[in-house]
């Protein structure tokens, strides 16, 4: 913005449509010029129009009904005001400033309102919003509604920050896609409520993901390892890949060092529990999980992993193509059959 002027000294100021601006310094002999920048159409506007002095933010918020615009826009002494330092106040003001559309600047100050009365703070904040930018979109209502939401789905006041913080995401998601997922947990894997809004809690990202994979890794672990509900969400397992769960299984089973349980559940060996498996970085699972296994022969299993999965996906992939096809054949054959007796039978038989 060329040359920087100290914030006291150009903010403070409102164009007459209510669109709160930032100045553009212009030399004009020893003196030294401000011009408004608005950050709503990013060009300069004349300085006839910027002879109102800026309230308080609480006073701004009251200029909109009375000029026909119910949400102020975004402006640095309102990120200020917030309890922003000017460090951050740019960074999120350019931020905004970037993205097109004068509808992410209406929405951005209520979206960080939101996020404030949520009760995290300036750096938290901020850290969130790097994290995801598309919450600059969010309308206030949809934000309010999709909190409401999962305050109802049972995260209580400390989870419900730190599910935000740690996944900002959630907040994007539409309130019928969780019910949705959160549903087919109780109903396809048989978890409880309470279940159910754990894993929500510990693994938010669950919302997203495909439900077909989804399943997939619950029927491995419930039938390939053994493992049970209530263990899959004391390991957090939906926060893991189905290749990792997988390689790290198939080396301790292939080691000896686990079995899976029978009908009754019962195993010649003591098998680790899920949460020693997956819950460990790779050095303590393969020193202490595995024994003392080592780090190369842990890289050559996986890549052997690889490709035997990949073998197996496309042998699949044949196997469901060949049972396609057969399928349209019977479906020409009675087609045939319908058309003419004799033609249906004589292809039949040449086959």
């Amino acid at each position: 913005m060329g040359t920087r002027i100290a914030a006291s000294k150009v903010l403070g100021w409102t164009v007459r449509n209510a669109t709160y601006s930032i100045f553009s310094p212009v030399q004009s002999g020893r003196h030294l010029r401000l011009r408004p920048l608005c950050i709503g159409c990013n060009t300069l506007c004349s300085s006839s129009s910027s002879r109102n002095t800026l309230q308080s933010t609480q006073d701004n918020h009251g200029l909109g009904p009375l000029l026909g615009k119910p949400v102020p826009e975004l402006s640095l002494h309102s990120l200020l005001d917030m309890g922003f330092t000017d460090t951050q106040a740019e960074q999120i003001y350019d931020t905004v400033a970037k993205v097109k559309g004068r509808s992410v600047a209406k929405h951005a100050l209520s979206t960080l309102t939101a996020l404030f009365v949520l009760g995290l703070n300036p750096s938290s904040v901020l850290k969130l919003l790097e994290k995801c930018p598309e919450l600059y979109t969010v309308k206030e209502s949809q934000l309010q509604q999709r909190i409401a939401n999962l305050r109802k789905l049972g995260l209580v006041e400390g989870s419900l920050q730190r599910v935000v913080a740690h996944y900002p995401q959630i907040l994007t998601v539409q309130v019928k896609t969780i019910k949705n997922a959160l549903v087919f947990f109780r109903e396809k894997f048989l978890f409880t409520s309470q279940q159910v809004t754990d894993i929500l809690r510990d693994s938010p990202a669950v919302v997203l993901e495909n439900m077909e994979e989804l399943e997939y890794k619950f029927q491995y672990v419930y039938f390939r390892m053994g493992v049970k509900q209530a263990e899959m969400v004391k390991s957090r397992l939906f926060r893991f890949d189905l290749d990792e769960v997988r390689d790290r299984h198939c080396f301790l089973e292939r080691r000896g060092l686990y079995q899976t349980p029978d009908k009754k559940g019962q195993t010649i060996i003591l098998n680790p529990k899920l949460e020693g498996i997956l819950g460990v970085d790779q050095d303590t699972f393969l020193t202490h999980v595995a024994q003392e296994a080592s780090v190369e022969e842990y890289g050559v299993f996986k890549r052997l992993m690889a490709r035997e999965w990949q073998q197996q996906e496309r042998q699949q992939g044949s196997i469901t193509a060949d049972s396609d096809a057969d399928y349209d054949d019977e479906e020409e054959d009675d087609e045939d059959d319908e058309g003419g007796g004799k033609v249906g039978y004589q292809k039949r038989r040449k086959k």
